[in-house]
């Protein structure tokens, strides 16, 4: 019997465990798998619940308003609802220290994507720069991904950004603010192109315009930051419930990855877990073993792994997470106009902006503010409350947001370590992260740009309402121990296993070399899929 034990229930693991799966292996995952709640009221939507709920504000807003976000010039505009805070449920355990950082960690069935909003988007060549693999290894297994989990687009201006290779489904209807944009950018296109270098199109999202298989196609609830109520919304959750059918697909939930065990020889005999339940330690022995539980909790594993192997705690240089820049706009067009909420509720269009280089890229996500939460749009108006609610009431349909996406490459300056425990405790993990030293410059080339570009749609940016996210925000941690054409140390080959435990694998962003400024999930799905068909 061949046996595998994967660390982690997100993107990477599922997709991973299902290759697995096909070429014959046993698969057992260790995950803690902390779950949310069924959806309430499925079949209504945004508005609805408002009224139907016997308490919509604690829905809503929290029991003791938790999911409100206070004023403040550093805050964001995007909050987590309650019935999502357990994705971010951390056992006291697990200690970290930050500098420069702030990071998001998971212990939930499906991981951090239970709460992302879907984009997907492939990589070409050039943002495999440094990678021993290139775009055509990949190319199979974006496709196997996009048949697995629905991903909806068109071929557009914005395609020779992100080949798909003819897997997009048709996407959701899109709402009366983007189409606007998508008709006012179509008639200025020759001006953007030229003048501004930049394109826009519709977003490649994990969503479903139709039904598939056991989920339904998006029914409009305007819900999908609280959980689509459908799943036509893709999140990991959906493919782990399918493998726990699976005869050779074993689930133990509850469990804490510590480290692995190594023998004399090299290699992982047993990974050693803590049942949170009963507190005790278990061993779990396999053939392979597969960090997949994000860059952070597999990096602490390893260096944990490490420190008792070798008695050493080495730093893993190259950490990286994509720039977040949050540009709120105001499309006078549609000021005044009546307000729709049943729509797909996060962003329907792109814009890219060309760099100096293929690698320079700017990526941006447009949403046009539908159903939301609120509140920290009318707060971060520079005026008082009551007349911030009016002008709100006035603007609401026509404000939009742009999520601004810089790429980052990997400094030897930022870095994970850890600080060992005590004897049979896991260490405390320190992550350090120092932005380039042109990093002030890029944001500012790049709020200007995308200025340019809403001008000529028509929209205006207000004063002083463009947030920078703190770093680690956007959550595409990466680079930690990178794919290496040549066998070094802390590394691991272009299949993804360990240059230092020959049957140790990592799956997710780890082993990426750079962080094109795009959302990693789809390509950590796809990855991870070409480990488990190719390398397994």
């Amino acid at each position: 019997m061949k046996t595998v034990v994967v660390v982690g229930s997100g993107a990477s693991g599922v997709h991973f465990s299902l290759a697995a799966l096909e070429k014959g292996w046993t698969v057992t995952m260790v995950d803690l798998g902390r779950r949310g709640h069924e959806p309430v009221l499925p079949d209504m939507g945004f508005e609805d619940l408002k009224t139907q709920l016997d308490d919509p504000v604690s829905y809503f807003l929290g029991r003791n308003f938790d999911s409100v976000l206070l004023p403040s010039s550093k805050g964001e505009y995007y909050g987590f609802p309650p019935n999502k805070k357990y994705v971010f449920d951390i056992p006291d355990r697990e200690q970290i220290e930050v500098s420069g950082f702030e990071p998001l960690r998971s212990y939930a069935e499906g991981g951090l994507a239970e709460t992302w909003t879907g984009g997907s988007y492939s990589l070409r060549d050039s943002d495999l720069t440094g990678f021993p693999i290139s775009r055509e290894d990949l190319a199979p297994h974006f496709a196997g991904v996009a048949n697995e989990i629905g991903i909806a687009g068109e071929y557009d201006d914005t395609s020779r950004f992100f080949p798909s290779d003819h897997y997009l489904r048709k996407p959701v209807e899109i709402d009366a603010h983007g189409n606007y944009l998508l008709k006012r950018y179509k008639k200025a296109r020759r001006r953007i192109n030229k003048l501004d270098r930049a394109v826009i199109g519709r977003s490649h999202t994990a969503v479903l315009s139709s039904d598939h298989e056991d989920r339904k196609g998006c029914t409009l609830s305007g819900r999908c930051l609280w959980g689509c109520p459908v799943k036509a919304l893709y999140t990991p959750s959906i493919t782990l419930s399918k493998l726990k059918k699976h005869e050779r697909f074993t689930y133990l939930d509850g469990m804490l990855a510590n480290w692995l065990e190594i023998d004399n020889d090299g290699k992982a005999v047993a990974l050693d877990v803590t049942n949170v339940v009963t507190g005790g330690k278990e061993r779990i022995e396999a053939q392979r073993f597969v960090l997949a539980g994000g860059t952070l909790s597999s990096s602490r594993i390893f260096l944990d792994t490490w420190r008792l192997w070798k008695g050493e705690s080495p730093r893993l240089g190259g950490l990286m997470d994509n720039r977040q820049i949050i540009m709120p706009f105001v499309t006078l067009a549609m000021l005044g106009k009546r307000c729709e909420t049943r729509n797909y509720q996060y962003h329907q269009l792109m814009m890219v902006l060309e760099g100096k280089s293929e690698e320079e890229m700017i990526h941006c996500q447009v949403t046009t503010l539908k159903s939301a939460q609120y509140h920290a749009i009318i707060q971060s108006a520079p005026m008082d409350l009551l007349g911030a609610m009016k002008l709100f009431r006035l603007t609401r349909t026509s404000l939009g947001l742009v999520n601004i996406n810089l790429h980052d490459t990997p400094r030897d300056d930022s870095y994970v370590t850890i600080k060992p425990g005590n004897s049979g405790e896991v260490s405390k993990l320190s992550v350090v992260y120092v932005p380039e030293e042109n990093e002030a410059e890029k944001i500012r080339i790049a709020k200007r740009r995308v200025k340019s570009v809403l001008r000529r749609l028509g929209c205006i940016v207000p004063p002083g309402m463009t947030r920078l996210r703190p770093m680690g925000a956007s959550v595409h941690y990466a680079g930690t121990l990178p794919m290496s054409a040549d066998r070094r140390p802390l590394a691991v080959d272009k299949e993804c296993r360990s240059y230092d435990i020959e049957n140790l694998f990592i799956a997710d962003g780890s082993t990426f070399c750079r962080l094109p400024a795009k959302n990693l999930t789809f390509t950590l799905m796809a990855n991870a899929r070409r480990i488990g068909m190719t390398a397994f």
